[in-house]
């Protein structure tokens, strides 16, 4: 065979043998610490939220209205202060004074919230769900 046979034959092989490894480094897993390997994606920090706390986690007075029932169904407030109501139920509810005119919340939808403001005078104020005579609280303000 003439050298220049033997060199013809040999590009093809070592040009196969170029992409074979080039191949092999493209789709390899990035496992490893070569060179060639992709370098792992950076994900951005999170980012810290100087936003206020929400009323809920600030403390707020909140009424939750579950299972045909008020908790708390004695609940203590400040005067002037917004309450935050709850309706875990799938049924509209109230949080309604049961004299007078002093709050009221209105029909509250299943799985919705509302508020109200408590009175300005400090007392205790009965309440009641309009839809639901039996579910019975008192609004103690403070």
């Amino acid at each position: 065979m003439s050298p220049s046979h033997r060199r013809r034959r040999a590009a093809p092989l070592a040009l196969g043998a170029v992409v074979a490894l080039l191949l092999t480094t493209a789709c390899a897993n990035g496992d490893d610490d070569s060179p060639t390997s992709p370098s792992p994606a950076v994900s951005p920090s999170p980012t810290t939220s100087s936003a206020p706390p929400s009323p809920e986690s600030a403390g707020a007075p909140r009424i939750t209205m579950e299972n045909f029932a008020f908790s708390p169904a004695d609940p203590e407030v400040r005067p002037g202060e917004k309450v935050t109501v709850a309706n875990k139920d799938s049924t509209p509810h109230t949080v309604t004074a049961a004299d007078g005119d002093a709050f009221d919340t209105g029909n509250i939808a299943g799985g919705e919230s509302g508020t109200f403001t408590a009175p300005a005078e400090a007392g205790e104020y009965a309440f009641v769900c309009t839809l639901h005579p039996d579910m019975k609280g008192t609004l103690i303000v403070r």
